[in-house]
């Protein structure tokens, strides 16, 4: 029960930001331009630098042998969650099977689990190592192979490198060649701490950014008088918080990988969809509106299926001692 209480409080404490950042720009306090250098600012330098300092800092072939497995099993992971995603699109109208599946692929696969991590084992944790080498190459894909799950829409995208190449990637590389090569000692004590300082700005932000990003998707634009997709959030949120963890938790429990592995992937299967699937969907010709209702539902949602699910796992993968 420890378990669900501290990451109950820890999703509480993200989805809190989240209302904050709601409420301000609700209060138009902050304007568009604003919004969009907050933005930039949290996805293209603060992510990059707290990956940057948690690879220089804390990653060593010496003390990880086995860190390419982590690339591995995110490859199984998107194999598993593909699959599921195309079958329970068939739950979905016709119409929305491509919102659906896209939003149930994507998920919030690195800030979720960031700071449910935290909360769970505080800043200072063997987890973040193996949570950025499992998603680095996330963002490559959802940028380059999202318009798939529109066919028939028409709205096909301009091959764009500088998504492919996106700063979470090249700063992983960097950090991951600094280690590999043994560099970090060469590394000025305060360019770590720059990298440090930065980074801590990315999980706050980025909730604050969702949450202005949510308003003007649900009120701004239409005067708050939005059609509502009942059927198809419930039907989402309980097909991505609790049908795809608990698939997730069933391979696990037959595999039985190392505590590490196992948590990032049961963390990667709970969490809610990523933030971009609305201007995926606007980029593709489809739904905007559908999948910002989807994010709203299985973030709500999450407040109870993460914790829940969580302590499931902790059935079978005893936690190590945690720092609270």
């Amino acid at each position: 029960m420890e378990i669900f209480l501290i990451t109950l409080q820890a999703v509480v404490t993200l989805l809190g930001i989240g209302v904050l950042g709601f409420w301000i720009i609700g209060r138009h306090r902050v304007s568009n331009e604003t919004l969009g250098f907050l933005s930039v600012l949290s996805i293209d330098i603060a992510v990059p630098c707290l990956v940057l300092a948690s690879l220089i800092i804390d990653f060593s072939p010496q003390k990880n042998p086995d860190w390419w497995h982590m690339p591995l099993w995110w490859l199984g992971f998107l194999a598993v969650t593909l699959v599921l995603a195309l079958l329970c699109s068939l739950l979905a109208r016709r119409e929305h099977q491509g919102e659906f599946a896209m939003g149930l692929f994507y998920q919030n696969g690195l800030f979720f689990p960031l700071i449910i991590i935290t909360g769970l084992f505080g800043t200072q944790n063997p987890y973040f190592i193996p949570l950025f080498l499992m998603v680095f190459l996330h963002p490559t894909l959802m940028f380059s192979t999202y318009s798939f799950f529109f066919p028939k829409k028409g709205h096909d995208q301009a091959f764009n490198m500088a998504r492919l190449f996106n700063p979470v990637l090249v700063s992983t590389i960097v950090g991951m060649a600094v280690a590999l090569i043994g560099l970090q000692v060469y590394v000025p004590h305060f360019v770590k701490t720059i990298f440090i300082m930065v980074g801590a700005m990315a999980s706050p932000l980025f909730m604050l950014i969702l949450g202005g990003n949510l308003y003007q998707d649900m009120m701004l634009e239409t005067g708050g008088k939005r059609k509502l997709y009942y059927a198809e959030v419930v039907k989402f949120a309980l097909a991505k918080n609790i049908l795809f963890p608990l698939v997730a938790l069933g391979i696990l429990i037959l595999v039985k990988p190392a505590f590490p592995v196992a948590l990032i992937i049961m963390l990667e299967a709970a969490v809610p969809p990523v933030t971009a699937i609305p201007i995926f969907a606007e980029r593709s010709g489809g739904n905007r509106a559908l999948c910002s209702q989807f994010i709203v539902g299985s973030f709500l949602f999450s407040l109870v299926s993460i914790p829940f699910v969580l302590y499931l796992f902790s059935l079978f993968f005893p936690f190590p001692g945690r720092n609270y």
